[in-house]
């Protein structure tokens, strides 16, 4: 393992008022890489906006405005992400659930690394994460 250094002290991150986490596993058991796009973004959004228990009240028209995403993009990824259990929806009301044992199991391997490369680039263009 790479020995870490911090690149610009004079910046280091400090956690003030809210502060949103996804745990290591979303990655490394792969959960992100059975996410279309805006699916990914819709969680990530959910994950920023949510208060300690996961809970948040964003409506559809300003996720659809934030994720610049349509209507029908919206509620493919909601359902989604409630399908893979990741999150609840009462119709008013998100919360991002507490990841499952696994990631759900499809027939078709989605776990390529090249595979996550692409959707964090298509999610996140012109940027790093």
């Amino acid at each position: 393992m790479r020995a870490k250094r911090i690149l610009i002290p004079q910046r280091l991150r400090s956690i003030k008022g809210g502060f949103a986490f996804i745990p290591h596993r979303f990655i490394a058991d792969g959960f992100c890489a059975y996410l279309e796009r805006e699916e990914l973004l819709l969680y990530f959004l959910l994950v920023l906006v949510s208060d300690r228990h996961g809970v948040s009240f964003y409506g559809y028209d300003g996720i659809c405005s934030l994720l610049k995403i349509s209507l029908e993009e919206y509620i493919a990824a909601r359902n989604g992400l409630i399908e893979k259990d990741l999150i609840a929806f009462d119709g008013r009301v998100f919360q991002v659930l507490e990841l499952p044992e696994k990631a759900p199991e499809y027939g078709e391997s989605r776990q390529d690394p090249a595979r996550i490369r692409q959707l964090i680039e298509e999610s996140f263009p012109g940027g790093a994460l």
